[in-house]
């Protein structure tokens, strides 16, 4: 079928494929927008199979795909693989990438060309970056490129050690302020939506209110037009303590060490594999090997 004919459709029918125009449709009609981090073909098939809107290739994945203390360790080079493996995974949900620190902060050239190449190499529908008023340009060239932006304020990961740590933002009068003039410039700038985490809920419901683009929620109160959750925080397979925004879904965590402990106990004991789980020759050649077997002569020690 022509991807003129509707593109939506898949091979059965029935579902209709996220696009940036259906998230602002979404936002007009008061319907909520959710959306999850995926780092790998497996958890990326399952969202899509579960109809979410939209997957975030994160570069949360350098904390817990790599074991980094923080997001600002993966490469770009690693984000466009691990892209490229939730893209074969993805069919109906929004696909975006997240443009990894140094990608995008020193030269804006260099900012477009990278996130062309989420695009044309990894598959990407869109791309995420962090920031306010300082990367307005930059979105401007990026779309200008047809390359669709993502923007991300509020408590913005990359900028950790300027911040101090994980901290909320947003919580006096002076920094509503800032947060109301960077989210009015990425939209200018052309920005489809707008990720805010770590502010109060207060402070995202009057964003969320002011603007015409959709706000993703992370940790800023249900107010938002939608809200995103890292795959591993949800599933519970961090093994630390959440943060006080993260509802758990599944304790994944302690089903999967479960079944290895139990794995582990059946190769030991003899259990796994049994008679059922092996496979056999033909019965001709097999008794023609026993009987080849028993005329060996038996070797002397």
């Amino acid at each position: 079928m022509s991807v003129w004919a509707g593109g939506g459709c898949s091979a059965s029918g029935g579902w209709k494929k996220i696009t940036i125009p259906s998230l602002l449709e979404k936002k007009r009609a008061g319907l909520r927008i959710s959306a999850v981090t995926a780092y790998d073909f497996a958890s990326a098939r399952l969202v899509d199979e579960a109809g979410l809107d939209a997957v975030l290739v994160g570069d949360s994945l350098a904390m817990v795909m790599q074991g980094h203390e923080s997001t600002l360790d993966v490469t770009m080079d690693e984000m466009l693989v691990y892209t490229r493996a939730v893209r074969r995974a993805v069919r109906r949900a929004l696909l975006v990438a997240d443009m990894p620190f140094g990608s995008y902060q020193v030269d804006e050239a260099e900012g477009v060309r990278n996130a062309i190449r989420f695009v044309k190499e990894a598959g990407a529908e869109a791309v995420k970056l962090e920031g306010g008023r300082e990367r307005a340009d930059l979105v401007r060239r990026i779309v200008g490129a047809q390359v669709p932006v993502m923007g991300h304020v509020g408590l913005t990961p990359q900028a950790v050690h300027r911040m101090g740590g994980y901290k909320v933002q947003g919580r006096t009068l002076e920094a509503v302020e800032v947060l109301r003039q960077d989210v009015r410039a990425l939209a200018e700038a052309g920005c489809f939506a707008i990720v805010l985490e770590g502010v109060p809920r207060e402070v995202a419901a009057i964003l969320t209110a002011e603007l015409s683009i959709p706000t993703i929620g992370i940790g800023a109160g249900p107010e938002c037009d939608g809200q995103i959750l890292v795959w591993h925080d949800m599933m519970g397979l961090t093994g630390s303590s959440p943060a006080k925004f993260v509802r758990r879904y599944a304790d994944a965590g302690t089903l999967m060490r479960d079944a290895l402990a139990r794995y582990k106990r059946d190769v030991e004991s003899g259990a796994f594999p049994s008679d059922a789980e092996s496979y056999h020759m033909p019965l001709g050649a097999r008794e023609e090997l026993e009987a080849q077997n028993e005329a060996q002569p038996e070797v002397q020690a």
